[in-house]
């Protein structure tokens, strides 16, 4: 334990602990250009709010995807994490997910900084140790899984994992992905469903909770941290990877990644929803939770890799403890006396505890 506590200081030593750093642009020159992609953006899919689908479709927000309008209708009430803008937008990628070359090619190569962290903070704080399968003995809930993509390493690392994501879709795909590796059998399972439902079902199930690339996507963020620490076990750990609110995210983030260098479909992010790690912990102690580490996370968009920096302007990666006295979410509590009148409660996918 003290050993594998030590090699995890020495290794987020190295990489720093996101010591919020100047920028390192002459204020001038960062302030119009801010200016100026801005304008340009304002003219832009978001603004006319529509999205331009792969292959060459104009996706409406009042149309949708073919499905979407049957999965959408579950999640219309303020308690809902899910936001049905953003359902639309990975609707029309739910197919493109293992593409390593396509729109999600950043996030392939993301697990290349999230895995190890996952893996090594964990064995930090516990005794379990199984060599070949490090993770051999940790159930791990992946929010907003899409297709996959970190699902399926974390149960190679011997974990069993439960992948959950609302659209329907991305759990086809996932589930398809997985049948290649007869490993995995066992070790993965995904269901159709927001984080709220499992966590009315799945009280302090899981020894950690890893919401990668989500939380700039979510409608309601005390909720969804809410929900997060319900089903983590006393002493879990809830890992975040997601994008810091400032200029200098606004211009990388969506005008230079989704405008520009096209890494990512336009309009897949809102600057309105990235959050700073400060604003972030206060959510995260209202709910029970401590964070342990913040650390800065930079892509390089020529070699298409990541890298641990100090500085935490644009993305970081945050891991937080719940604490040893569990704290039962106020959504919880009102869901599961009232269980909401509404007709739609009844089209919710069920994630059932029997399936964990």
């Amino acid at each position: 334990m003290a050993t594998h506590r030590a090699l995890l200081q020495l290794r987020i030593a190295g990489r720093g602990s996101c010591s919020r750093l100047p920028l390192r642009f002459p204020e001038r020159t960062l302030r119009a250009t801010f200016w100026g992609w801005a304008a340009a953006a304002a003219t832009g899919p978001r603004a006319s709010r529509e999205r331009q689908v792969p292959g060459g479709n104009v996706c409406s927000y009042a149309r949708g995807p073919p499905g979407y309008a049957a999965a959408s209708r579950r999640y219309t009430t303020s308690k809902s994490t899910v936001d049905p803008d953003e359902m639309k937008t990975f609707q029309a990628l739910s197919q493109k997910w293992w593409d390593s070359n396509g729109e999600f090619a950043a996030l392939h190569a993301l697990n290349d900084l999230r895995v190890p962290f996952i893996r090594d903070t964990l064995l930090t704080f516990s005794e379990k140790m199984h060599l070949g399968h490090p993770l051999q003995g940790f159930r791990i809930l992946d929010v907003g899984c899409g297709g996959g993509l970190l699902s399926e390493p974390l149960g190679r690392l011997g974990a069993v994992v439960v992948g959950i994501d609302p659209l329907e879709d991305n759990i086809r795909t996932a589930k398809l992905h997985q049948l290649f590796d007869p490993v995995l059998k066992g070790q993965v399972e995904y269901t159709a469903c927001s984080l709220e439902e499992m966590a009315m079902e799945a009280t302090n199930t899981f020894d950690a909770v890893v919401a990668s690339e989500v939380v700039e996507h979510v409608n309601n963020l005390e909720i969804f941290i809410k929900c997060a620490a319900q089903v983590l076990k006393p002493e879990g750990s809830l890992f975040i990877t997601t994008i810091n609110k400032t200029i200098l995210s606004y211009a990388m983030a969506i005008v230079a990644a989704e405008y520009v260098l096209r890494i990512v479909p336009s309009g897949t992010h809102e600057w309105e929803k990235f959050i700073s790690p400060e604003e972030l912990e206060k959510y995260l102690a209202s709910s029970g939770l401590t964070v342990e580490a913040v650390n800065g996370m930079l892509f390089n968009p020529i070699f298409g890799t990541w890298s641990w920096i100090n500085d935490c302007s644009v993305n970081y990666a945050l891991h937080a403890v719940k604490s040893k006295v569990a704290e039962q979410s106020d959504f919880v509590s009102e869901s599961s006396n009232g269980k909401d009148n509404d007709s739609d409660q009844s089209e919710s996918s069920s994630c059932s505890k029997d399936k964990l």
